[in-house]
């Protein structure tokens, strides 16, 4: 069985690069059944985003949230901390449409 060499850089050097953006902008967010709820999405990146603070989440419903202009977006909260969450969309944004996200909230 043949080894690789040893790389010394660590993992994050290795891994690619992923567009991340530190917007900030109100969108709407919803679980279930519950009814539609204003939040601060935070921290976006084509695979997902952070919500600021979604009291009551809960990591085994999914997630649907409306951002100003777009189509209606599903999403799986991935972590909690305190009362904020980590995200993860259930398709990850298209380049083209991550782009007019960041250009728009950088507008607003």
């Amino acid at each position: 069985m043949k080894h690789e060499p040893f790389d010394p850089r660590s993992a994050a050097e290795l891994a690619p690069r992923v567009p991340r953006a530190g917007i900030t902008l109100i969108c709407e967010v919803r679980q279930g059944s519950r009814p539609w709820a204003p939040a601060r999405l935070e921290d976006l990146s084509p695979g997902g985003f952070r919500i600021a603070r979604l009291p009551g989440a809960r990591t085994e419903l999914p997630l649907r949230i409306r951002i100003p202009g777009m189509q209606l977006l599903s999403a799986q909260i991935r972590w909690t901390r305190d009362a904020a969450v980590g995200c993860a969309f259930a398709e990850p944004l298209h380049v083209a449409v991550f782009d007019h996200i960041v250009r728009n909230a950088d507008a607003a």
